[in-house]
């Protein structure tokens, strides 16, 4: 037999055994315990994602810059309006991009994602650990020339 807390304080409800019931009292507590964790992992940015959504033409990205939070994971739909493949490619902080872009600027790639004329690929990542300017470049020889620059800054 297992007991139920009516309103009037008795406790002599039955119900078929394996059954769980618990008090509200308990209840409450559970479920404003589990509140107060979800409210404190957002915060922390431990529970969301930043979404990011960025188009490429020839020769732009739209938008150009970005913000996320440290350590963040970071979910990036590339989507390709223009007639030849563009990469979104993250360097380090800081890091001057020397042109063209070519073998001495691959050391300082934090990540890229590249994409086919006339597609759209989402790729996920985790955001720098370290605040600061990241910029942003197109890998494709001639398109840094072209302008195809942007920041991704990353806050605290």
């Amino acid at each position: 037999m297992i007991r139920v807390l009516r309103a009037s304080g008795s406790r002599d409800a039955k119900f078929a055994k394996g059954v769980v019931v618990m008090s509200f009292s308990r209840l409450s507590s559970l479920v404003g315990a589990a509140l107060i964790l979800g409210v404190l992992l957002t915060a922390c940015g431990g529970a969301s994602t930043a979404n990011l959504r960025v188009v490429t033409t020839d020769f732009a990205f739209t938008p150009t810059d970005a913000t996320v939070a440290a350590g963040q994971e970071v979910s990036l739909t590339l989507t390709n309006n223009g007639s030849v493949e563009h990469e979104w490619v993250l360097m380090e902080a800081g890091y001057q991009v020397t042109t063209p872009f070519d073998d001495d600027d691959e050391p300082h790639v934090y990540w890229e994602g590249e994409v086919d004329a006339g597609e759209s690929m989402t790729f996920t990542f985790t955001a720098p650990s370290e605040p600061g300017d990241y910029p942003i470049v197109c890998g494709v020889a001639g398109h840094l020339e072209a302008g195809m620059v942007g920041t991704l800054t990353v806050t605290e």
